[in-house]
């Protein structure tokens, strides 16, 4: 019999952790309470400041995602090329996605 482990803030895909999105809007709305709560921010009627957070936090959760799909995509463009000279999928992934992130200045 296998038990399975339950779910927790954290998940594994690919070989990285992620927060599940549910996570990060419960954070969202936690950090937007706790501000009010303790009047650090006011806020205008009809304004959805957790929503604000949480878009800006599932984007940076997100970022890495989107940047391996665009190294993904590059690569898909010199598939051919990269048969022909045998050049290593993985490592022209890497190589790629390195440059990216030095040259954009991303920290993931």
């Amino acid at each position: 019999m296998r038990i399975e482990k339950p779910l927790t803030v954290w998940e594994d895909y690919d070989g990285t952790m992620s927060l599940r999105r549910e996570y990060v809007r419960l954070l969202s709305t936690k950090l937007t309470e706790e501000l009010l709560k303790q009047d650090m921010i006011q806020i205008p009627d009809g304004f959805d400041l957790s929503e604000q957070f949480y878009e800006v936090m599932d984007a940076e959760i997100t970022l890495e995602d989107r940047l391996n799909d665009e190294v993904r995509s590059m690569l898909n463009q010199y598939a051919e090329q990269m048969r022909q000279n045998g050049a290593s999928y993985q490592e022209m992934f890497k190589l790629i996605k390195n440059k990216l992130v030095r040259e954009r200045k991303l920290v993931l």
